[in-house]
């Protein structure tokens, strides 16, 4: 998908298929499924004062994109 050329992370999700947006989410729904959340709103806020969240979920994102799409990270300064 990114052969070659580089893609932020936010292009290259919205240009996932259905199945593989599905694949990442129930990665990620394994470890918000524990939070007690009724919005996006309150999620949000959940995860984002959260490090260890942010952090989980991260991990989650960077496992996903290299082992399943197999795209090469690259950090910005």
């Amino acid at each position: 998908m990114t052969a070659g050329k580089f893609k932020p992370v936010p292009q290259i999700l919205l240009e996932l298929p259905p199945a593989e947006k599905q694949k990442l989410y129930d990665k990620a729904i394994v470890i918000l499924n524990h939070l007690d959340w009724t919005d996006i709103a309150q999620l949000t806020a959940l995860v984002m004062g959260n490090a260890g969240l942010q952090e989980k979920l991260l991990s989650v994102l960077i496992n996903y994109l290299s082992t399943e799409l197999r795209a090469e990270i690259q950090y910005g300064e």
